[in-house]
């Protein structure tokens, strides 16, 4: 069976890896750490298709270690009870490098069962992941580990890829090929930073090129055709869609319409509305606030609209407030209270409810002072009479505090109006 090109034309030294340049570039620090030859315990964190695979396959074949090979998704108890069992033979002498792909979808027990021999040396360890380690790997392994971040690929870097798998193809079939204008660029730019998934597609354009005696034509078309919606990398499930979900409320709350529309335009071209919609809410009630209290309306008047519309044409109530919330004044102070008053209750500040906030009962034998007292706001000037409401533990605690934007200084300016002797 024919190995798929993305293999066929891996690379085979650290200077044929596009990308990465913060670790593989000269004197970056994963490349001295490689070319010393002593390689610690790693963890390789990143999107799939950036090298990560690639890299570990470089320093295997620079070592003097028996390598072996475990995916995470298929891996079992008795496989890493096999590769611990050869570090006491011949073939284990010199050590084993174990390169565990998608370490995340080890459990704990599997993980735990390495650690004796990442520490005493008989195994070196070698882990990818997509998913950050630090919320998916045992916090041992992690100790023991280095971590690098595998960065997305430009599409500069991919489009240098993408010639060469080109390249290659006509190469080996011994046929010329033409490429229709932009067809690399496009090609380059619609993996998303995953080289794999380019080269993928460029076996694919070549397959279904054009074909005359002598020549192979692929057009833009046809690319086109082949990388429709290969750009967007997404797991409802992983990283990638707090990512998004992240920056989409950070640009709301710093007022950058342009990146939140551009982070909303990818959760609704992945199909994911309610996360959009939800974020939104959130977004108007913690960031806007008491600064613009119709934002909330705003958002619930465009969020029901989405949902009942559905895509495509949900984009456009939901992008209208988006840039009314990105536009709007900010305030986060209704947020701040009551996160002071939750922190309060929770560390156990709470006491008795004033005799005059109670409900309407009789009074024990025990109280001194008979009777309610409470002071009906409404039968006194301005609506407004002073009467203590916090327990008398609290009695002075201060949550909220106005914030510095036009309606909550007209709030402030309102209550020291009536609070006026």
């Amino acid at each position: 069976m024919n190995k798929p090109l993305a293999d066929r034309i891996r690379p085979n030294k650290l200077d044929d890896i596009v990308g990465q340049a913060h670790l593989l570039g000269k004197d970056k620090p994963l490349r001295r750490i490689i070319e010393s030859g002593k390689i610690p315990n790693m963890i390789f964190y990143g999107p799939s298709g950036t090298g990560k695979t690639t890299v570990a396959r470089i320093i295997s074949e620079n070592t003097n270690l028996k390598m072996y090979k475990l995916n995470g998704t298929s891996a079992s108890v008795s496989d890493i009870k096999d590769i611990i069992a050869s570090t006491d033979t011949f073939e284990g002498y010199n050590g084993i490098l174990l390169y565990l792909d998608e370490i995340q979808y080890l459990n704990k027990k599997q993980q735990q069962s390495l650690l004796e021999y990442i520490e005493n040396g008989k195994i070196t360890l070698i882990a990818s992941t997509t998913e950050n380690p630090y919320f998916y790997v045992f916090g041992a392994i992690i100790s023991r580990s280095t971590v690098f971040e595998f960065k997305p690929i430009t599409w500069e870097d991919t489009a240098v890829a993408v010639k060469r798998a080109f390249q290659i193809l006509s190469d080996e079939n011994k046929v010329r090929l033409s490429l229709d204008k932009g067809v690399v660029e496009h090609i380059a730019k619609g993996c998303g930073g995953d080289v794999r998934k380019s080269i993928n597609t460029v076996e694919l354009c070549f397959l279904s090129a054009d074909k005359t005696d002598d020549r192979m034509f692929v057009s833009l078309e046809n690319a086109k055709l082949l990388t429709q919606k290969s750009n967007l990398r997404y797991d409802k499930a992983g990283d990638e869609h707090y990512d998004i979900l992240s920056a989409f409320q950070k640009s709301i709350r710093g007022s950058d319409e342009n990146a939140a529309l551009h982070y909303a335009a990818r959760l609704i071209e992945a199909g994911d509305l309610p996360s959009l919609c939800r974020r939104l809410l959130v977004i108007a009630s913690e960031d806007i606030g008491l600064a613009y209290p119709l934002g909330i309306v705003v958002a619930k008047s465009a969020v029901d609209a989405a949902l009942q519309l559905g895509l495509p044409e949900a984009r456009i109530p939901l992008a209208e407030a988006i840039v009314l919330l990105c536009t709007a004044p900010k305030s986060n102070s209704a947020k701040v209270a009551i996160d002071a008053a939750l922190a309060d209750v929770k560390a156990g500040l709470s006491g008795s409810i004033p005799r005059q906030l109670q409900n309407v009962h009789l009074d024990g034998d025990d109280v001194a002072v008979k009777g309610q007292h409470y002071l009906y706001p409404h039968d006194y000037k301005n609506h407004w009479v002073e009467q203590q409401y916090l327990p008398d533990t609290l009695k002075d605690r201060v949550y909220y505090e106005f914030g510095d934007n036009k309606q909550e200084k007209t709030a402030l300016e309102y209550r020291k109006k009536i609070r006026e002797k």
